[in-house]
């Protein structure tokens, strides 16, 4: 897809030329409050922002439109660099290499206002790069990330949180900062967030996503891999890169999905997120060995992240509960509750075999219930032992 080159910031940083394109993603997520009365079927909102005005942001964070799909819910646009998806009263920003996501906001945050709406929740997430040295400032520090975010968003009113998941000793960690107010909605129903990213990709696999395989097409690439299977009522948008690489959005109702993939040997990358479905759609577990199954990288990270409604706490649901991908061990788990009545499980995986001490994966669930144990998950797919891992914790207090 990409390889970055030196920039200079004002501030002095040089970013460094890279040996390859930087496939983790910069996830920006913000939600808005309105006083309008009309039901949300009937309310365009933040759709509302004009084509000048949203390119006006994605110029900022340094990225383009490549292409787009809509339905009566929400907007997809597919990116130079991943995707955006534009609800009534939320937006989301992925955006990968050396894209500058953060830039994005004051524009953002102007054309809300013209529409006069109010911030009320902001959630930022990424992995560790590959090539941490090769971002502008300030995204190779995800102290100086949270900074940044404080500023936009430090005052709504439950105070900025950050956290990185995961163990600091290990190479992949989930950098998340969330801040909120006391008006965040209350949704009568959970909407979960699953985020996958993948690493050290099957080549046999990786291959399918190069133009000189015999692919010349985005669609031949979605139906030869297999990701048109992943979630098959979904509607797709997909583009292909030359000479390799490959990213698609998907739709379904309120849903959606997003895919990105940079295939080449040495960095091999491929990320999975999939926001708004419910147990009642698709099971979590069926889901995420589809993706491992298409991709059958020997790494990966999830992420699993829950807002508002009620009862998964109970773990009664797939998503809530214990998570055992087929053929993968899990060597990491973290779980944090968030602000605003939110909270996220962040695991890491590798391939079983030579595995030495797996670990229990954390559930969702503030507690898990017999019929949904461990043991049962897991028997016929891998024999796993209990340990723990750590969780580095920060709370923004003077900003």
């Amino acid at each position: 897809m990409g390889v970055s080159f030196p920039t200079q910031e004002p501030s002095g940083a040089l970013t460094l030329a890279t040996p390859g394109f930087e496939g983790f993603e910069k996830r920006l997520e913000v939600e808005f409050v309105t006083s309008t009365t009309l039901p949300i079927s009937k309310f365009s909102g933040l759709r509302e922002i004009s084509r000048e005005e949203i390119n006006g942001m994605l110029n900022a964070a340094a990225c383009t439109i490549v292409s787009e799909l809509s339905n009566d819910h929400f907007d997809s646009y597919v990116l130079s660099e991943s995707s955006l998806f534009v609800y009534p009263l939320k937006i989301i920003f992925k955006t990968c290499g050396t894209t500058q996501l953060l830039k994005a906001i004051p524009k953002l945050l102007d054309a809300s206002s013209k529409l006069f709406f109010k911030v009320c929740r902001c959630k930022y997430t990424r992995g560790t790069f590959l090539f941490p040295e090769a971002q502008p400032y300030p995204y190779g520090n995800f102290d100086g990330e949270v900074a940044l975010l404080e500023k936009y968003f430090g005052k709504l009113g439950l105070k900025g949180m950050a956290y990185v998941m995961g163990d600091v000793e290990k190479t992949q960690n989930w950098h998340i900062y969330v801040a909120a107010t006391s008006e965040v909605p209350r949704k009568d129903t959970p909407v979960y967030t699953v985020e996958m990213c993948m690493t050290q990709l099957d080549r046999k696999a990786a291959s399918t996503f190069y133009k000189t395989s015999g692919h010349e097409t985005a669609s031949e690439m979605t139906y030869i891999s297999g990701i048109r299977n992943f979630l098959p009522n979904s509607k797709i948008c997909e583009f292909a890169f030359d000479p390799c690489g490959y990213s698609m959005n998907s739709i379904e109702g309120s849903a959606h999905s997003t895919i990105h993939v940079t295939p080449e040997e040495g960095f091999s990358y491929a990320s999975f997120e999939a926001m708004g479905y419910s147990p009642d759609m698709i099971d979590l577990d069926v889901l995420v060995d589809r993706v491992t199954s298409c991709f059958k990288p020997a790494c990966f990270s999830l992420s699993i992240y829950v807002c508002g409604g009620g009862g998964w706490e109970s773990g009664t649901e797939t998503w809530d509960a214990i998570i055992c991908p087929y053929g993968y061990a899990c060597i990491g788990t973290s779980r944090q509750e968030l602000p605003g009545g939110s909270a996220v499980v962040y695991h890491t995986f590798k391939e079983a075999n030579g595995c030495g001490s797996p670990v229990k994966p954390l559930s969702l669930a503030t507690f898990e219930i017999n019929s949904r144990s461990y043991q049962d998950i897991c028997s016929m797919k891998l024999n796993k032992s209990k340990k723990g891992m750590g969780l580095v914790q920060f709370q923004i207090t003077g900003m």
